[in-house]
């Protein structure tokens, strides 16, 4: 087993994350019963493009509420995609306000599912490391 797989299937290790590019993820996960979901934003993304394309990769439920406070209810809940994990890759963020929001929520609903055993990774792909996360894993 891969380190990289290694580090997603462990709970204890859940959060917020950036890498460079989604092949070593791509190959991770393949085989696991991870969900493993892309949100590819437009550039420039707003809040209501950050939501809605959070809500259609993840087939949000009609409930959503297209606010932080529910993308946080949705993402504590993921009911509707059983997996024995989470792995959420996002692709086109840039620096700004609703980013820095976005990171907050992605980090709660981390350490939720953290303290109830389920691995769950906010992956944000983010190649001139312009976003304030760590390292996913050391790439070469």
């Amino acid at each position: 087993m891969s380190k990289l797989r290694e580090r997603l299937l462990d709970a204890s290790r859940s959060g917020v994350y950036r890498t460079s590019g989604v092949e070593a993820l791509d190959d991770a996960v393949r085989g696991t019963r991870l969900n493993y979901a892309k949100v590819t934003l437009p550039v420039s993304a707003t809040k209501a493009s950050l939501l809605n394309a959070t809500a259609r990769a993840l087939a949000f439920p009609e409930w959503f509420g297209e606010n932080w406070d529910a993308l946080e209810d949705c993402l504590t809940d993921l009911s509707w995609r059983e997996a024995d994990g989470h792995v959420l890759v996002f692709a086109g963020l840039e620096p700004s306000d609703d980013v820095g929001i976005l990171i907050d929520v992605l980090s709660a609903s981390a350490a939720h599912w953290s303290a109830r055993g389920k691995p769950f990774f906010a992956v944000l792909v983010d190649p001139e490391r312009l976003l304030p996360v760590a390292d996913l894993y050391r790439e070469r």
